[in-house]
């Protein structure tokens, strides 16, 4: 069986440094990683033609570079720039004090490109995206995971961490519903679940995970608040009031006359306060339904 309490140091791809970062953000243990969920997800899976690309729309680009990437010295930086095209148009790719590129990109590969475009009278171009040649999908080509994050964690290194502890639990998380209910209402097993909550597929499997752990989240909650109710019930001796007190005799006092809803409440009650279990009761009313007027009977 694996262990979820195990420290989260020991997982791939955690030092020393990143160990703080993470117990900054409440992650302590292999349980707490794996239910560190996204807080959006960006879909990176469906390339535009470059002449469809929007300003200011985060999107994926596919096209051939033309050019060797060209570097460029600006106000004590440099500028790196590349050109990609399709059958559609072209595109400018730039980057700053990233020198390293000039190896990466080769003239007639196809790559792939994600990041916010900037469309200048029909001009296309990116700053700073992340990018994948055609048959990676390491940055692009799927629906990414973003995370809740602190300072100096960034989100491809929590991507990775997470990778990582979700390869410890792969198939071996104990199942916590029955077989019956999960055939009943159709839900993913709890490690298809935890998988697909942090990197689904399509966001039709996103949506099943989804509904999944939100089912055994109320589950549980009305578990264990049926679980209160019968402590309350069985196990609790409450105040017993009299019954000669008649209720009845302050109504009739009363300047307004109840409606029959009203009545039937306070019969209720009066019937809880007499008994010795302990009441636990909450009064719903529209505005104006006179509310007020019903606890401060009860209180009488």
């Amino acid at each position: 069986m694996i262990d979820l309490e195990k420290d989260v140091k020991y997982i791939k791809g955690v030092g020393p440094n990143r160990v703080k970062l993470l117990n900054k953000i409440g992650i302590h243990t292999l349980k707490d990683l794996i239910t560190y969920y996204p807080r959006t997800y960006e879909d990176r899976s469906k390339p535009k033609n470059i002449i469809e690309c929007i300003d200011g729309e985060d999107t994926l680009i596919e096209g051939i570079v033309t050019t060797k990437i060209t570097d460029t010295r600006i106000k004590g930086k440099t500028m790196q720039k590349l050109i990609i095209q399709d059958e559609t148009g072209l595109a400018t790719i730039t980057w700053f004090n990233q020198s390293y590129l000039k190896n990466v990109f080769k003239e007639g590969n196809t790559y792939k490109f994600f990041g916010k475009v900037n469309n200048m009278f029909g001009k296309i171009s990116m700053t700073s995206p992340v990018f994948d040649n055609e048959e990676k999908k390491s940055n692009t080509g799927k629906i990414v995971p973003l995370y809740p994050l602190t300072y100096q964690l960034s989100q491809n290194v929590i991507r990775k961490i997470i990778e990582s502890g979700l390869l410890d639990v792969e198939d071996k998380l104990e199942e916590t519903l029955p077989e019956y209910l999960i055939e009943e209402y159709r839900l993913y097993d709890i490690n298809e679940a935890i998988k697909q909550i942090h990197f689904p597929e399509e966001f039709d499997n996103f949506n099943k995970a989804r509904k999944r752990l939100v089912f055994e989240e109320l589950l549980t909650t009305q578990l264990a608040l049926l679980q209160l109710k019968n402590s309350y019930t069985y196990e609790d001796i409450g105040i017993s009031f009299f019954e000669e007190v008649k209720m009845s005799d302050v109504i009739n006092k009363l300047p307004f006359k109840l409606t029959k809803a009203q009545t039937r409440v306070l019969e209720e009650i009066d019937n809880n306060m007499e008994a010795k279990t302990p009441m636990n009761r909450l009064l719903q009313g529209d505005v104006g339904s006179r509310k007020n007027s019903c606890c401060n009977l009860c209180c009488i």
